[in-house]
Order: C-alpha cells, then sequence, then structure tokens
C-alpha cells in the first residue's frame, strides 16, 4: 500500500496540464488577489523610498538609487524565467510532486554555488564594481552580484507554485519580501551600517522569503527525491530565450522614456518628469500583479484545447477598473497630486501627468498581452515589439521639447503598439489539445523521461 503524504498527489493533480479551469467569477478573485498583493509591495516600497531619503538624505539615497537600479538589471533573468517556469509547471513538462520537487532542489542547489562563487569574485572585484556602479560603497556594490542569484531562487520558487495554482503563497511572499527589506534595511541603516546596509536588506529580505516558500514547496510536492534530466538549469536558460526577451523590450518601453528625457533637458524638468513617470506608472505594477495568474492559466487552458482569450479578457478589465479612474484623477488633481508626494518643486510634468497615464495604462494592457502570448508558446509578435522598443527613444526625441507633447507621442507609440499586439492576441485561437502539443512553441517539447536521482 503506497502511505506516501496525501499532499502528494494533491500536488501531482494540480500541476497536471488537465487540471479542471476555473469559473469566471474565481478567475477575476484570484488575479485581482496577485494584483492586490503586488500593489501592497509597491506601497511599501513607496515607504521604502520615502525612509530612506530622511535616513540618507540626498547623497547617500542617490548612492543607494544607483545600487539598486544595478540589481534591477541583472535581477531581470530571473523575471523571465519564472515566467518559463510558471507555464512549463502549469503544463506538466517539469514532472509532478517529488519530481517535481526534485528538479527543484537542483535549481536550488546550482543557483547556491553558483552565488558563492560570484560573491567571492565580487569580493576580489569590489572596487570594479562600485566604479561601474558609480558608488562608494564597495561591499554594497559586491552584493549585487549574488543578490541577484538569490533573486533567481525566489523567482523560480514563484513560477513553480505559481503553475500548481499556488497564488496566496506567491503574494504572501512579495509582501514579505518589500517588508523585510524595508525593516532590514531600516534596522542595519540605523545600526550604523548606512548606504551598504539599507542595500543588504534586500538580499537578506529574499533568502528569508526564498526558505519560507522552500518550506511551503516540500509540504505541497513532498520530499525531492528525483529531478527531470531534460530540465536542469541551463536548459530551462536556453529554453527561455522568447521571456528573456520579452522582459527586456518591456523594460526598455517601460523605462527608456525617462533615459531620454533626461538627456533633452536638465534641472526640475528632469526631476519633474522623473516623478510624474513614477505615478503615471502605477497601473504597470497592478497589471505584474494580473500576470502572475494569468500566465499559468492561460497555458492550462489552451494546452486542454480552451479559449484563453476570456482570461485575459477578465485580466484587461480589472486593469481598466483601476486605470481609468486614475487617469482621470491625474487629469482632474494632478498638481495636488504631485506637490504633495513629491513636493512643489516637481511640479512642471502637471499637464503632462494625465496623458502619461494614459500612455502606461496602455502599456499595461500590452504587458498582459505579451504575457499572455508568451504563455500560448507564441513567439513571432516580438519582432514587433522590438520596433517598438526601438521606436520609443525616437518618439521622445522628435516631438517638441515640452513634457506634455513627449507625454502625447507616448500615448500614440503605446496606442499603435497596442493595436497590432490585439491582432495576435485575437488570432490566438483555441485548437485541439494533439495539435496544440504540436504547434511551435518557444518552451520546446520534451518526451517524458524516467525520473533521474538527485
Amino acid at each position: 500500500m503506497d502511505e506516501r503524504p496525501l499532499n502528494h498527489g494533491a500536488a501531482q493533480a494540480m500541476t497536471a496540464p488537465d487540471r479542471p479551469a476555473s469559473s469566471g467569477r474565481a478567475d477575476t478573485a484570484r488575479a485581482t488577489g496577485m494584483a492586490a498583493a503586488t500593489m501592497g509591495q509597491n506601497l511599501i516600497a513607496l515607504v521604502f523610498t520615502v525612509a530612506f531619503a530622511h535616513l540618507l538624505g540626498h547623497g547617500g539615497y542617490g548612492s543607494l538609487s544607483a545600487l539598486i537600479a544595478a540589481f534591477l538589471i541583472v535581477s531581470l533573468p530571473g523575471t523571465a524565467l519564472q515566467v518559463a517556469v510558471a507555464r512549463a509547471t502549469a503544463l506538466g513538462k517539469l514532472g509532478h510532486g517529488e519530481q517535481l520537487a526534485g528538479t527543484v532542489a537542483v535549481w536550488i542547489r546550482d543557483l547556491l554555488v553558483a552565488a558563492v562563487v560570484l560573491a567571492v569574485l565580487a569580493v576580489l572585484a569590489r572596487r570594479q564594481l562600485a566604479d561601474l556602479i558609480g558608488v562608494s560603497q564597495t561591499w554594497a556594490a559586491a552584493a549585487t552580484l549574488p543578490t541577484a542569484c538569490i533573486w533567481l531562487a525566489l523567482s523560480l520558487e514563484r513560477g513553480v507554485l505559481q503553475g500548481i495554482g499556488a497564488y496566496v503563497p506567491v503574494g504572501a511572499s512579495l509582501l514579505l519580501e518589500a517588508s523585510g527589506r524595508l525593516v532590514f534595511g531600516v534596522g542595519l541603516t540605523l545600526a550604523g551600517a548606512g548606504v551598504t546596509g539599507g542595500f543588504i536588506g534586500t538580499p537578506i529580505s529574499q533568502v528569508v522569503a526564498t526558505a519560507i516558500l522552500a518550506v511551503v514547496l516540500l509540504k505541497r510536492l513532498g520530499r525531492p527525491t528525483a529531478h527531470h534530466p531534460d530540465w536542469r538549469l541551463r536548459m530551462l536558460v536556453a529554453r527561455s530565450w522568447a521571456p528573456l526577451l520579452g522582459i527586456a523590450l518591456l523594460a526598455v518601453l517601460q523605462n527608456v522614456d525617462v533615459i531620454v528625457v533626461r538627456h533633452r533637458a536638465s534641472g526640475d524638468t528632469v526631476d519633474s518628469y522623473a516623478a510624474a513617470a513614477v505615478a503615471a506608472k502605477a497601473v504597470v505594477w497592478l497589471a505584474v500583479g494580473v500576470a502572475l495568474y494569468l500566465v499559468p492559466e492561460a497555458a492550462r487552458r489552451a494546452h486542454r484545447g480552451l479559449d484563453a482569450r476570456p482570461l485575459l479578457l477578465r485580466s484587461t478589465a480589472i486593469l481598466l477598473v483601476a486605470a481609468v479612474p486614475m487617469v482621470a484623477l491625474y487629469a482632474v488633481a494632478g498638481h495636488l497630486l504631485l506637490s504633495t508626494v513629491f513636493g512643489a518643486r516637481l511640479t512642471r510634468s502637471t499637464a503632462a501627468l494625465p496623458w502619461l497615464g494614459l500612455a502606461f495604462s496602455l502599456f499595461g494592457v500590452s504587458y498582459l498581452i505579451v504575457q499572455f502570448l508568451l504563455a500560448l508558446g507564441r513567439a513571432r509578435f516580438l519582432a514587433l515589439l522590438a520596433v517598438g522598443a526601438l521606436a520609443d527613444p525616437l518618439a521622445v526625441l522628435l516631438v517638441p521639447n515640452r513634457l506634455s507633447d513627449i507625454a502625447r507621442a507616448l500615448v500614440v507609440l503605446q496606442l499603435a503598439l497596442l493595436a497590432v499586439l490585439l491582432s495576435f492576441a485575437h488570432a490566438a485561437r483555441p485548437v485541439a489539445p494533439a495539435e496544440a502539443q504540436k504547434s511551435p512553441s518557444w518552451l520546446a517539447d520534451s518526451a517524458p523521461l524516467e525520473p533521474t536521482g538527485v
């Protein structure tokens, strides 16, 4: 008689691609929950910004911002691989139960080894890294590389949990990580560690979140006794070229305007535009949260031969429910909002704020469509997404130097990009399960293989 824990069988059922589809109401509730967790994470991030601006002063916070920016750059692969893992898990490609647990365990082991190696190399080259980032805190600069490995481990765990439908621990980990980053960072700074302490709070919080999710995975999947030999970490990276490219292009579309404006303008004008962009991009983080649910569910439904497009429509509706009043608020009370949050000195972008809000609301919908298409294994749209990423800085460069004109140019660009992506989404009609498995996909299918010992 098989006396393995009952949660092993439950996990196997949850990770199977033929898991019953949720109702529309359940879809909306879960997607809204993930969006709320992401918005909560970013609210804590806002508190982090305000707290460290006061604790470190202008110069110190500038160094901390540079360190965080460097980490965000090296964290892009983790964000992209989370998409790939969520899809592969939802389709059952990584195995089930204990085999899936074994695959994750091998990934984490490899990443721990990489983190140690990178930590040693980063310590030896800490002065060069600090010069590259543009800060004087050499030990904090050295921490950026191993922190990227920790982030990758956390992202892979979240991707697996998304794939088995465990959205509550994923959302909780977002809030836990953001809270820990604030608490550990402030604590170390107050203890005298300064900018370095403020940054080191980030990897500490990620280690805690990674350890907690490891326990969650152990309870849901069982003990790791085997792994899928066709899904070692290097193979996962090689097969995930589409999300890696897609996430990179989305990052360009989301952030390049601020960089270009910094080259075109100066002083308070640049800072005012950056402040307005931060406010306008709040809706993007809502899209990020909704996509955490959209990706695995869309992949699962498409694999079963069901139409996944209604799920995209519901996800978009959740986004628009928040975006429409947000843009209206920017149009009516933009000056008050900017002066209250960022100070009266940074209100030159008041006229541009509603246009920026509209532009990034459109981008938020495009973000969801990109994630949806990646979940379905599509990649042809990436060429047009690359064209959009190239056109974005050109649009900002070619229009007059007024901030409102730049914002309106972004609206036109995002509207054109959205129209193209909508055509790809509309064409994503359901196909029979047998045909779905034969259709071209950026995530190469692998034949079922026997488990291999860890």
